[in-house]
């Protein structure tokens, strides 16, 4: 009972989208993220049952959804990591490159916190200077 509305839900979202880039025209809604989180998990993961991904897999129009919105939105997913994630330093010295004022911005978030935290003291009466 519960594969087949699972099937019979599939295939009238398959039918509501029909050949649209999404569900409610030509840019995504709150629908379409709903819909692309039960999807997605559905046509990518390796299921121990897979009867009801292989209806999905027969959809066509849902699996190109599916794959649009990973290639719109998710460009690395499967291929490569997004080009912001920091990689491990090579011998050759890629991370000094990366980001040449590193050490000095972890340095002024260090001193910005610790005056963020001696102001608070200071002010709460934690800390205080006799006249």
């Amino acid at each position: 009972q519960l594969y087949r509305d699972a099937r019979e839900c599939l295939t009238l979202l398959s039918q509501r989208l029909g050949s649209q880039k999404f569900f409610f025209g030509d840019s995504p809604a709150s629908l379409d993220a709903f819909v692309f989180s039960r999807l997605a998990p559905l046509l990518k993961a390796k299921l121990p049952n897979g009867k009801l991904q292989q209806h999905l897999k027969s959809l066509q129009n849902l699996c190109n959804y599916c794959t649009s919105i990973l290639s719109l939105y998710f460009p690395w997913d499967g291929g490569e990591p997004p080009a912001s994630t920091p990689r491990a330093a090579g011998a050759d010295g890629s991370e000094a490159e990366e980001d040449p004022h590193k050490r000095r911005n972890q340095l002024l978030s260090v001193l910005v916190g610790l005056a963020a935290m001696g102001g608070y003291a200071f002010l709460s009466g934690i800390i205080s200077i006799p006249r």
